[in-house]
Formats: C-alpha cells, structure tokens, sequence
C-alpha cells in the first residue's frame, strides 16, 4: 500500500496557490502581488500565515518586497546565482567529485554546441575571443594562473549564455559554476599547470572557427574532445594534489591542530555521557 504525500502546511498551500495566480494571470517580473489584506480576505488566511508564506517565495527568489510609499510585494526573475545556490544545497552533503563533474560536462556542452548553430553573431565570436586573450598567453603569476583558469570556464559560460534550450543551459551552467568554486578546483589552478593552458585554449580557438563557420557536427566533435582531454589533465592533477597532501601530513611531524582535538574530545564525551 503507497503512502499518500505529507500534507502541506498552511503557508505551504497559500505559497502555492500565489504561483497558481500568478501563472494563470500570466504575470511577469515587475508585476505587484495583490496587497497583503487583500491576500487575507481573498485566503480567509492569519496575518502571520501570509506573511510566512510570503517569505517562502521570497526565499525561492520568486518575490522581493518593497517598504514605503509604493511598496508591496513584486514578482522577480529567480537569478543565476540564487539558482546555483539553492543546487548547491541539494549537494551539500553529496558534493559531486571532478570525474562526476566531467562525466556530465562530456555529455551535455557537445550538445550544448549543436544548439548554437546559426545562432552566434559576429559580436558574439568576437566576446568569445575577447575572453580568450585572458589565457592565450603563459601566466607571469600564481595569481594570473588562477585567473586564467577562471576566464576559461568563463568562456563556456558564454556559450550557456547563448543556449536556447532553458532547461540545457541550468544543468550546463552548474557543473562549470562548481568548477569555479570547488575547493580541490581552487588548489589546481593555484599551481602552474601550464598543459592545461595550452590544451585548453588550443581547443577553444578551434571550436571558435567551427562555430564561425556553422561547422555544427564538426564543433560538437571538439567540444567532446576537449571535454575528455579537460578530465583527463583535471583528474592526474587532482591525483597529483592527493599524493602532495599525503605525504606533507605524514612528514610535517605535527599531527592534528589542539582545537581539533579539544572538539573531538568534547564531542566524543557528550555522545558518551
């Protein structure tokens, strides 16, 4: 016997039937919610209970509210970054490794690609190559090695951005957002890894000309094999970090910090007690 669904609490329910409004009166960001005593009538709801569920839509990104003369709750456009950070909750207690991150990118940007056919304007190829020349030289830092690393994940979110598929362009744009941000990313492009460069940009300046050309097919084609040849340096330098950290905290002769300790030991006393 299937169990039935929990039941929504009340602010829940209200939240959702504010969606429901808002689709069938086909509203657009901008556009003002009805007045919070106009929700309680319409609702036969609590104060409160409004006001709770405002807040929950508020915190999807769905609304933001205004004080003062004017002000109100309005519809609003649910951003990039706050859709990465609601994606990033759903993973924060599974985070995604590199090769998974890898696994997915190999499958979805060749895709990614072939949407873009006929659709990239000289403007746009030469946005592309502009962030190319972030990268199309060796770095004379540390600091412009991570920076360079950045703008060439940058150049892929360029191509997202021109996606017409919506629902492609979300699950493309998350795995290169984490990429961005990732701590075991953050140690990789902190150290000189001057093939990553050189492979990467080679790639890039290739699938430019494809795309300059409408050389749909041959452009997904690169697109697949930079995203192999992205893993593979990827992985052996993450490997290579694993091996680094290994053996600096077998040889430094410190062993864990006194604040870790003085945690864990207070931390296993209370389970004990």
């Amino acid at each position: 016997m299937t169990s039935s669904p929990p039941r929504r609490k009340r602010p829940e329910a209200i939240g959702e039937a504010i969606k429901e409004y808002v689709a069938s009166q086909t509203l657009r960001p901008g556009d003002r919610l009805p007045r919070e005593e106009h929700l309680i009538k319409a609702l036969d709801a609590a104060k409160g209970t409004i006001r709770e569920a405002m807040r929950g839509l508020e915190f999807q990104g769905l609304i933001q509210t205004r004080t003062g003369p004017g002000g109100g709750a309005f519809l609003s456009e649910v951003s990039d970054d706050r859709a990465m950070e609601l994606l990033g909750n759903y993973f924060f207690f599974r985070p995604p490794t590199i090769h998974d991150i890898y696994e997915v990118r190999k499958q979805l940007e060749p895709a990614l690609v072939a949407s873009l056919a006929g659709k990239l304007t000289a403007d746009d190829i030469a946005e592309l190559e502009t962030v190319m020349a972030f990268y199309d030289h060796p770095p004379t830092s540390l600091e412009e090695e991570r920076e360079q690393r950045i703008k060439e994940l940058e150049f892929h979110l360029l191509l997202v951005d021109h996606c017409p598929n919506p629902l492609l362009a979300l699950m493309c744009r998350f795995p290169i957002r984490l990429l961005m941000s990732m701590t075991v990313c953050q140690r990789i492009y902190e150290r000189p890894y001057p093939e990553l460069r050189r492979r990467g940009h080679d790639y890039q300046r290739r699938l430019i000309e494809a795309l300059r050309h409408q050389r749909t097919e041959e452009a997904s084609t690169i697109m697949a094999e930079h995203m192999r040849a992205a893993q593979a340096l990827m992985e052996e330098r993450e490997a290579m970090l694993e091996r680094t950290f290994f053996r600096a905290e077998a040889t430094d002769g410190q062993g864990p910090s006194r604040d870790y300790l003085a945690l864990n030991e207070h931390l296993a006393s209370r389970d004990h007690s």
